[in-house]
């Protein structure tokens, strides 16, 4: 299901980002603390995001966000899940739930998301949502002294929905 993250997740994100090397692209939590401070900056009332956990019963096994910005009625879209959660299609079926109720309930009008072109699973976990290949910017991501180019998707609210199996959304917390 996906609910909304809660300041207890702090001790589950923290073990997402020990769960692969590639996490590292997602923000430096590498202690509880750092982790604590990562899920207070995306729940603090001034933040522009909206977080989603992905749990199993009550565990957070990944996070589908959206960064919103309010003037342009616009998002940049998210996600990583732990190592564990990987290649079950679980993270396409979140990104498509949580870009349908951006996109509907939330009321945004356009959705942005990027990832490097040696990620190709990104690339179908967008499509899966109903994004649609913008680009590709290349060299934009400068990790560990090689340069990666990054493809880049959007859809708008009046792109046709994806077929998908949603998850439960549960909103109220």
């Amino acid at each position: 299901m996906l609910r909304r993250l809660r300041a207890s997740d702090a001790p589950a994100v923290h073990a997402a980002f020990g769960s692969a090397d590639d996490m590292a692209r997602q923000g430096d939590v590498t202690t509880l603390a750092e982790a604590e401070r990562y899920v207070a900056r995306l729940l603090a009332e001034d933040s522009p995001h909206e977080p989603w956990a992905i749990a199993e019963g009550e565990e957070l096994i990944g996070l589908i966000a959206v960064t919103v910005d309010e003037e342009n009625l616009s998002g940049w879209f998210w996600y990583w899940v732990t190592h564990r959660a990987r290649g079950r299609g679980l993270t396409a079926r979140a990104a498509a739930t949580v870009a349908q109720w951006a996109l509907t309930e939330r009321g945004l009008e356009r959705l942005e998301l990027g990832h490097r072109v040696n990620n190709p699973a990104s690339g179908a976990v967008a499509r899966a949502a109903g994004f649609a290949k913008e680009g590709t910017e290349r060299g934009k991501f400068l990790i560990d002294g090689q340069r990666f180019d990054v493809d880049t998707y959007g859809r708008l609210r009046t792109d046709p929905a994806p077929a998908f199996d949603s998850l439960p959304l549960r909103a109220g917390e």
